[in-house]
């Protein structure tokens, strides 16, 4: 057994989702979004070497002294999978693990909403499941590739860095390739996926210009293409598309994925009012003329009329979403509260010693005024004027 195994033995056995690991430090877990030490006494530079070295092998141990970060997968028994990465700090070395499941759930034990079903059965276009760093974009895409899996004969290419969720062919023939591993890049992986007769291509991370324009193309080529960003919401993930590109290539930018985005589905965790976990919440966007036309247009402050008026066909607003579980007793007022974009809507349902949260979080985004529950414009003034309480 590993050294470094005693510490991630403690993740698997008492429900966490990661290790970090740091020289001059405990090592400690994150549970429930909060981080807590496992013990108390700190690693020394020896210790922290010597279990990072055993795991990672020495090819990737050279790898990682050479560039100071290094991505790999690590399998600590049959049951157990993690994601690690490796990083240089002013302190000496670093790493987190991240626990994968073995098994991949479904989407509705992720609590997906089942119009995410209607993603797998198109043909063609992007799709794109955004949120911050730990939202579960991974596990829930694993969870859509899973179901392609078990009901539609596809072949879907996965570009990874690293491998994270390993899936067995059923029904679809799936391969994954690892970057660097397997290939030297995502743009390289994503331009061989077009010679390899590929019905679904999965691009673990598009955070480059380069593999952008790839991804966009490759969608409007007939290909089905799942992507992945780091964004909270629609509005900011059409945006974010668009501004990679240089100012000139823009408007063919919006014009591309006018025509190819088929939906967005934003995700956030939220810790439950009862400390047992955390619950996914969604916003969604389905593709449509109107969607196509505000994406045209540019005028992406649209896009939240048309979720919220596009409810019967399965869009969501994250909002909405949040007030849900916070109605529900799902979710606290203070979570709710931090969670959301519309703070005023969620200030009143706070404690009266948590009142003083709302001017310390700051006010309503220029670009988030007219949501449901805040009324009409934002003020003249935004220095020396608030919206109005509900």
């Amino acid at each position: 057994m590993a050294s470094l195994d005693q510490f991630l033995r403690v993740i698997v056995d008492q429900g966490g989702s990661d290790l970090h690991i740091g020289e001059g430090q405990p090592p400690k877990m994150r549970k429930h979004g909060d981080i807590a030490p496992i013990r108390e006494q700190p690693l020394a530079h020896d210790e922290t070497m010597s279990m990072l070295r055993e795991v990672c092998g020495e090819r990737n141990w050279k790898i990682f002294e050479e560039r100071g970060d290094l991505d790999f997968a690590y399998e600590m028994d049959a049951a157990s999978r993690f994601r690690c990465n490796y990083l240089k700090q002013a302190h000496g070395y670093g790493a987190v693990f991240r626990l994968i499941p073995t098994k991949i759930a479904s989407l509705e034990e992720l609590g997906i909403p089942i119009v995410a079903k209607e993603f797998a059965d198109l043909r063609g276009g992007l799709v794109l499941v955004t949120g911050p760093t730990g939202s579960g974009k991974s596990t829930t895409l694993a969870s859509l590739i899973g179901y392609i899996n078990d009901n539609f004969s596809r072949h879907i290419v996965t570009i990874e860095e690293p491998i994270e969720y390993v899936h067995d062919n059923k029904r679809s023939i799936i391969t994954q390739r690892e970057v660097p591993g397997d290939s030297e890049s995502f743009p390289v992986a994503l331009k061989a996926a077009l010679r390899e007769d590929a019905d679904i291509v999965l691009v673990g991370e598009m955070r480059d210009l380069e593999t952008i324009s790839l991804a966009l193309t490759a969608a409007e080529t007939g290909l089905l293409v799942f992507g992945t960003l780091h964004t909270n919401n629609s509005r900011k993930t059409v945006d974010r598309m668009v501004d990679v590109f240089p100012a000139p290539r823009q408007p063919q930018a919006r014009t591309m994925l006018a025509n190819s985005l088929r939906g967005v589905l934003a995700q956030l965790l939220l810790k439950k009012a009862d400390g047992s976990g955390r619950v996914a919440v969604n916003e969604i966007l389905i593709g449509n003329a109107a969607v196509s036309a505000i994406i045209r247009e540019g005028a992406t402050q649209k896009l939240q009329d048309v979720i919220v008026s596009g409810k019967g066909q399965g869009m969501q607003f994250m909002d909405d979403a949040i007030f849900a579980l916070l109605q529900n007793g799902t979710v606290t007022a203070h979570e709710a509260f931090m969670k959301a974009i519309d703070k005023n809507r969620f200030k009143q349902f706070l404690p009266a010693e948590e009142a003083h949260l709302g001017d310390a979080a700051g006010a309503v985004p220029d670009d988030q005024k007219r949501l449901p529950g805040n009324f009409m414009k934002r003020p003249a003034s935004r220095s020396s004027a608030k919206p109005p309480r509900r």
